[in-house]
């Protein structure tokens, strides 16, 4: 029996553009296209840049200056909840951060690490104010806290930076950390 190159190629060409297309088309209309939605709905964001991986989830996010980032990463993780499901939810703020605004925050950023490590988060709240305070050049920062990070956000004018800093639960019983 001899097989004719032609058909071969055609049908291995018609399979793989099924294939592959199907697989871009369930990704765009049932992944890409629902989470785009759930973002763009959250008042004061515009979606920069959307990436969805096997395991994660990254959005790069504007935000508007008076925007919670807790609020907006709790309301995407909610609503889009169906679409995220067991993925790793990675959310980036595309600032527009000043040099004086990472100058600042590049100086705060030991007593903010050392509250980290020791798990001292009431502190960073103090420290970040008592800093901006003493500085006495207008710098407003506020912070807030769930379950998985620690928001700092810092505003200088027209520029503002927002910062997600990962926690790490405390581990429960007795057992010795392995």
């Amino acid at each position: 029996m001899k097989l004719r190159l032609l058909p071969v190629i055609l049908s291995v060409v018609v399979s793989a553009s099924v294939l592959f297309g199907g697989y871009f088309a369930y990704q765009s209309v049932a992944m890409e296209n629902p989470l785009q939605n759930v973002v763009t709905s959250i008042p004061g964001v515009e979606l920069v840049q959307m990436n969805l991986s096997g395991t994660k989830a990254e959005l790069e996010l504007k935000l508007a200056s008076d925007t919670s980032l807790r609020d907006v990463y709790q309301q995407i993780q909610k609503q889009g909840a169906s679409v995220i499901g067991d993925k790793q939810l990675l959310v980036t703020i595309a600032g527009d951060s000043s040099p004086r605004l990472e100058q600042w925050w590049s100086s705060a950023l030991f007593e903010v690490a050392q509250a980290m490590e020791t798990k001292q988060y009431a502190n960073i709240p103090k420290s970040l104010q008592a800093k901006a305070e003493s500085s006495g050049d207008g710098l407003t920062v506020s912070t807030e806290m769930d379950d998985k990070y620690v928001y700092v956000t810092l505003k200088d004018g027209e520029s503002s930076k927002h910062i997600m800093l990962p926690r790490t639960p405390a581990k429960m019983g007795v057992w010795p950390n392995e």
